[in-house]
């Protein structure tokens, strides 16, 4: 092999390494939160705030979206969740976007990275993109397909597990029925159901039992979307370890063609989608891609639209169809495409027709260090050893329900 070859090996690798210690405890932290969530919080609880949509159940379900988590991997299973627990699709979906694009973590790494202005227009696109999915999945998603995709949610484990209901809502099913995780409280005890996970009636109701119910979700989450978060991880740091920004700019369209300046934001938006649904993997990640076609050329909007795009990932894509089956994913990926688009073009229109961007914006360099005393490495230390440890806790409950993922 020759040096050149080794040295392309090492530098993918490299990123590679950097990014999965950028995103390792984000990752995490959603999960298990998801896991806790889907464990403990009452379905009357969801119902009465997210139960229906209006501006009231957005903004709640926007600031719970911002204390969650960063990760989108994430992010799609706390939506999951929530839909789990009757929610409403239009407000699973404004969770999904506002916990992927309006979260403290991201700020910071934009306006490190790429200034305040780029971090204005995430916040204002960030609004925009959940008030347009708010309308358009309340009254555009078909209530057939939703109807489908909740149906999905409700059999596709018990499909796999015939007495199991593997971390799914089964609150509707007999009280005979193994709760593999559950919290079954609205159900008659009988003890022999759990006679063969040797606890006693005070275990059961004890806070172990319901870290450990908890778990194995998170260990469920990890067997059903863990192949599509690592491909994510690896054609993303490909890409960007290879691609020059030579290439990037090669996407966009010269100011010199001439085209009307809303058709060239049109396309630069669309461009930006593009990308991000080929290339995106995680918050970090994605703000260093999106400052490297910026320097290629591509438009204010079409910045926004790439980082708003987080949630249109191939990868995440193949998340959506594993939690929701094939049709209602298409219809979720159409309406999401529709208002980040209509959302890109919005945030272009007012940031340009402001004067608040310029081409020359700057953009810094942030250090992307895999090690060193920063909140990265702090919050790693915890959450790596909690996370194994939380999973073959997990592993070890599911495979004492039966369950062999």
């Amino acid at each position: 092999m020759e040096s050149g070859d080794s040295n392309i090996i090492i530098h993918v690798i490299s990123v590679l390494f950097n990014m999965s210690w950028q995103i390792f405890w984000p990752l995490a932290f959603g999960l298990i939160l998801s896991s806790f969530i889907r464990h403990l919080l009452p379905v009357d609880t969801v119902v009465k705030h997210l139960g229906k949509t209006d501006a009231k159940s957005l903004t709640f379900t926007t600031i719970l979206g911002m204390v969650s988590s960063s990760c989108s991997y994430a992010a799609a299973s706390l939506s999951h969740t929530l839909l789990a627990k009757k929610a409403t699709l239009a407000n699973a979906m404004a969770f999904l976007v506002s916990s992927t694009n309006l979260i403290v973590e991201m700020f910071i790494v934009l306006v490190a990275l790429m200034g305040w202005t780029f971090l204005w227009g995430e916040v204002i696109g960030g609004l925009i993109l959940i008030a347009t999915v708010g309308f358009l999945f309340s009254r555009f998603y078909p209530k057939e397909v939703e109807q489908e995709l909740r149906q999905h949610i409700e059999s596709a484990e018990p499909a796999k597990h015939a007495h199991s209901d593997c971390g799914m809502d089964m609150s509707s099913m007999k009280p005979d029925t193994s709760d593999c995780g559950m919290d079954m409280s609205s159900m008659k005890h009988d003890h022999s159901m759990h006679h063969h996970m040797d606890m006693t009636a005070q275990e059961e109701t004890g806070l172990m039992s319901k870290i450990t119910k908890s778990a194995g979700f998170f260990q469920m989450d990890l067997a059903m979307i863990g192949k599509e978060i690592l491909i994510g991880v690896v054609v993303s740091s490909i890409l960007i370890a290879l691609v020059p920004q030579e290439g990037w700019k090669a996407l966009f369209i010269s100011n010199d063609v001439g085209l009307p300046t809303w058709l060239h934001s049109l396309l630069d938006v669309i461009i930006g989608i593009f990308v991000a649904m080929i290339a995106y993997v995680c918050s970090v990640g994605n703000l260093i891609l999106a400052a490297a076609l910026w320097h290629g050329g591509i438009s204010f909007g079409g910045v926004i639209g790439f980082i708003l795009a987080d949630v249109l990932t191939i990868p995440m894509i193949g998340v959506y169809k594993k939690y929701y089956g094939k049709r209602p994913t298409k219809w979720m990926v159409g309406l999401l495409f529709l208002s980040i688009l209509f959302t890109g073009l919005c945030v272009d229109a007012i940031f340009n027709g402001f004067g608040w961007v310029s081409a020359d914006q700057t953009v810094r360099t942030l250090n992307q260090s895999g090690f060193g005393m920063n909140m990265t490495t702090v919050m790693n230390l915890i959450f790596i050893p909690l996370s194994i440890w939380y999973y073959r806790l997990g592993k070890k409950a599911n495979a004492g329900m039966g369950m062999s993922m």
